[in-house]
């Protein structure tokens, strides 16, 4: 039933400015009326100085990004939002989310959903199953919201869940920088950027693609979403490709073949915290063990060509991880998304922890790479002199 504006907006002040706000979303325009910016995203942000209210706005053509302080400056800022003819605004909080559309009668028409109790949810568990970014999420109308997208998106952030550690913007003390090499259309670097932000984290995001297409494509979109301030992208190669200043976390999703080598390297090189890359095509190892002779008692493994390619997938892949930990990261390769979504399912996720590798990893590395005599592609590029860039 609608109610009067005035009473709503009081509502909607009274959430963005308590404790238990996690984003606000205020957007459209009201009937006859148009507010001086397209689009407000509010969200609080843990920074070094102490706890923020982050106000997004965009006119359409550039975004604007500030951090105000909770009390008067935070009270004005809410103020000067809500004076503005929005004609929608979506308000998730711990508690709820509220929904409000003003009428062309210039009322307010509020929904309101509360946080279930475990007990209430019971029935509907597994329908319901929580997903780490809202499948109702504004972004997903732009990235696109198909069921098996969302299930990708979800599995993926999960995993980038289960990388960083708890406390992660005290670890820091400064921004999150994440780089995305091989973004292609960027919609899991769009769903890293929205998860993470919402987590109270300053974030700094670069996509990384060789198409300038995609380069202008994946821009215009972090335009419309009013992050452009945040999230840029360059085009250039993922060996080569300039990107200042280094990152704490780096993504490689599906980036093809020795592709994913080169990420990996760059990742190294850089000294990034975490790693993320999800690997698409095998083909340098399988040629090698095609060209050479199969070690006994090995030749069942690689007779028949499903059977070698399949073993050229684990192989890569184990040697990824095995290199990695020569390097001083901890790695492990975990399943990424359900092997009915797609066949390139697995994760190499991974941690800096500097420690030094052991004879024991040094030796059985060795010794796996010299009895199929290959030489992986990250063997090499670790072992070429670090780039000027």
């Amino acid at each position: 039933m609608p109610q009067p504006l005035d009473a709503a907006l009081a509502e909607v002040r009274s959430m963005l400015l308590g404790p238990a706000l996690t984003r606000a979303v205020a957007a459209g325009r009201r009937r006859g009326q148009r507010p001086s910016v397209v689009r407000a995203e509010l969200r609080p942000v843990a920074l070094k100085a102490g706890r923020r209210l982050q106000i997004s706005t965009s006119d359409g053509a550039r975004p604007y990004t500030r951090n105000v302080s909770p009390g008067p400056e935070a009270e004005a800022a809410v103020r000067e939002l809500l004076a503005e003819p929005f004609g929608n605004w979506h308000v998730e909080t711990a508690e709820g989310t509220l929904q409000l559309r003003v009428t062309k009668s210039g009322e307010a028409q509020v929904h309101r959903t509360a946080v279930a109790s475990p007990v209430t949810t019971a029935a509907t568990h597994d329908r319901a199953k929580e997903y780490l970014l809202d499948p109702g999420d504004p972004i997903f109308a732009e990235i696109g919201g198909s069921a098996a997208k969302r299930r990708q998106v979800d599995a993926f952030l999960r995993a980038l869940a289960a990388t960083l550690p708890s406390g992660l913007a005290e670890e820091l003390g400064g921004p999150l920088r994440v780089v995305d090499l091989g973004c292609g259309n960027a919609y899991l670097t769009f769903a890293a950027y929205r998860y993470l932000s919402q987590l109270g984290l300053d974030v700094e995001l670069v996509g990384v693609d060789v198409r300038d297409d995609q380069r202008r494509r994946n821009s215009e979109l972090a335009q419309r979403l009013g992050w452009a301030d945040r999230v840029r992208f360059v085009a250039g190669t993922i060996a080569d490709a300039t990107v200042e200043p280094a990152p704490d976390l780096v993504l490689a999703l599906h980036a093809c073949d020795t592709a994913t080598d080169e990420a990996l390297a760059r990742a190294v090189r850089w000294g990034a915290r975490w790693v993320l890359a999800a690997p698409c095509c095998h083909h340098d190892i399988a040629a090698q063990l095609r060209s050479r002779p199969t070690p006994t008692p090995y030749e069942l493994l690689t007779r028949q060509g499903i059977l070698r390619e399949r073993f050229a997938d684990a192989l890569t892949d184990a040697l990824r991880a095995g290199l990695l930990r020569l390097h001083g990261y901890r790695a492990e390769v975990v399943e990424f998304v359900d092997s009915a979504h797609t066949p390139r399912n697995l994760l190499i996720r991974a941690r800096r922890t500097a420690a030094h590798p052991t004879a024991a990893q040094r030796t059985e590395y060795r010794e796996l790479v010299a009895q199929w005599q290959i030489t992986p592609r990250l063997e090499t590029l670790l072992a070429e002199p670090s780039p000027a860039a």
